[in-house]
C-alpha cells in the first residue's frame, strides 16, 4: 500500500515516521530544504523520538517536492498542511487543503483523501460536493508539540469522520503502526469528528484559563497557589494534570480552534 503525506510539520512528519515502519510513504513538501533534510534522515523539527527513529529505525519513506511523483501511485493521501484562523475575515484559511484535494484528484483518480489539518465545521462535506468526490475523510489529530510521534505511537483515541470501508482501513493502518494496544477507535459523521477536535482543544484552553485564574486569585489574596492546586486536583474528577498556571495560553492549535468554535 502506497501512502502520500502532504506537509512535513509536526503532524505530517510524525505520521511519515509512524507509518513508514510498515508501509511505503512518500512525503510531499514545498520547501526543498526540508525535503533534503528528511531524505538525509535529519529531522527539520524538534522531537527527540522522531530524531531517534530517523537515525536508528528502518523506515520505508522518501520526500519530494514534485506533485506527480507523490500522488501518482497513492492509495491514501493524508493532508497535514497548516490552516490558520484569520481574525480579519473570522474564518479558517483552508486554501492549502483545498489545493491538495484538487491536486490529489487530478493526479490520482481513486485515492482516499484523509484530512488531518484542522478545519471548520462542515468543511469535509463541502469539499465532497465541490469536487464531486466522496472519498474525502476527516480524521482529527491530538498531538502535543515535541511529543508528536509519541502521541501517534500511544494515541489516546482514534477518531474517523466516516463509516466506509476506506475509513476502517485507515483506522487499521494507524492501529497497526502504533505501539499501544486496544486503542479506542470511534467512527462518526464528518461534522461530529470536526466538532470533536474543536471542543477538545477548547476544553484544554478553558482548563488552562481556569488554573490561570486560580493563580491570580491566590496572588491577590496572599495564598500559595500550589497548595490550592494540589487540594483541588486530588479530586479524581478533576485530576492532577494540565494545571500549571502561566500567562494565558498559546501554541499553534488552541488560539485558532477556540476562535473557530466561538
Amino acid at each position: 500500500m502506497n501512502i502520500t503525506i502532504v506537509g512535513t510539520g509536526y503532524v505530517g512528519l510524525s505520521l511519515c515516521v509512524l507509518l513508514s515502519q510498515q508501509f511505503k510513504i512518500t512525503a510531499l513538501d514545498i520547501e526543498e530544504t526540508k525535503v533534503k533534510q528528511i531524505n538525509e534522515r535529519r529531522s527539520p523539527i524538534k522531537d527527540s523520538l522522531i530524531e531517534e527513529y530517523l537515525s536508528k529505525k528502518k523506515l520505508d519513506f522518501s520526500a519530494t517536492t514534485k506533485k506527480e511523483i507523490a500522488y501518482k501511485e497513492a492509495d491514501f493521501i493524508i493532508i497535514a498542511t497548516p490552516t490558520d484562523y484569520e481574525i480579519e475575515t473570522n474564518n479558517f484559511n483552508t486554501q492549502s487543503v483545498e489545493e491538495v484535494i484538487e491536486d490529489s484528484i487530478k493526479y490520482s483518480k481513486n485515492a482516499t483523501i484523509i484530512i488531518k489539518s484542522t478545519i471548520p465545521l462542515g468543511f469535509t462535506q463541502k469539499m465532497r460536493k465541490k469536487f464531486n468526490y466522496n472519498k474525502i475523510i476527516f480524521s482529527p489529530e491530538f498531538l502535543r508539540e515535541s511529543s508528536a510521534l509519541y502521541d501517534n505511537l500511544y494515541p489516546s483515541r482514534i477518531v474517523i469522520g466516516d463509516t466506509s470501508d476506506e475509513a476502517k482501513t485507515f483506522a487499521n493502518i494507524l492501529t497497526t503502526c502504533a505501539v499501544k494496544d486496544d486503542i479506542p477507535t470511534l467512527f462518526m459523521s464528518s461534522e461530529e469528528a470536526e466538532a470533536v477536535k474543536l471542543f477538545s482543544n477548547t476544553y484544554l484552553a478553558m482548563r488552562i484559563s481556569f488554573f490561570n485564574e486560580l493563580d491570580t486569585f491566590c496572588d491577590v489574596n496572599n495564598l500559595i497557589p500550589k497548595n490550592v492546586i494540589d487540594g483541588v486536583c486530588l479530586d479524581p474528577r478533576i485530576g492532577n494534570y494540565y494545571n500549571n498556571p502561566s500567562f494565558g495560553y498559546g501554541g499553534y492549535c488552541l488560539p485558532k480552534d477556540t476562535r473557530q468554535l466561538l
